[in-house]
């Protein structure tokens, strides 16, 4: 065999055996995540915060039936005109949009809640497993709970490759 093919096959062996010896690790996120007191502290305050919201919305709730019933009631009595009717019966529709638009408020409240008070938590533990994954060598992190990737070693994006090849800038 002449030098340069001697050469070939040992570089192929050497880029072989690096591809060989990448480490892969992974990590339940959700036992992780469960053993952390921020997270269940955190969890407690926002149960709690929704408690408080949900509260009000049932009082909201609760005195439109109690409208309602009144106006039904009138109504079986003959106690009330055609025409106050109709006006009771559109003050009545006024008040379940306000309610349904509370409960929107509700749901962007608690999203608005959860991120400020998990996110902090979150930061903290993709850093941790972060300075983990390449204090150790790890290329690749997965997460057994979802099957998803924690870490992966930035090295090893192809992003820009699959752009070029799509003639993408």
């Amino acid at each position: 065999m002449n030098k340069s093919t001697v050469l070939t096959l040992c570089l192929t062996l050497m880029i072989a055996s690096v591809g060989f010896s990448q480490k892969f690790g992974y990590c339940n996120s959700s036992a992780l995540l469960t053993n952390i007191p921020e997270m269940k502290q955190a969890d407690s305050e926002l149960k709690s915060y929704q408690t408080q919201l949900t509260k009000k919305g049932q009082e909201m709730v609760k005195a439109l039936q109690d409208k309602a019933a009144d106006v039904k009631r009138k109504e079986e009595q003959g106690a009330i005109s055609p025409k106050e009717l109709e006006s009771q019966n559109a003050k009545l529709a006024e008040e379940q949009q306000v309610i349904a638009q509370y409960e929107q408020e509700v749901y962007e409240k608690l999203a608005q809640k959860r991120q400020e008070l998990f996110q902090p938590i979150l930061d903290r533990v993709n850093t941790a497993m972060s300075d983990v994954a390449k204090e150790n060598g790890y290329v690749f992190v997965f997460d057994t709970n979802s099957n998803m990737v924690l870490y992966a070693n930035e090295s090893l994006d192809v992003t820009k490759l699959v752009k070029s090849k799509l003639h993408i800038e």
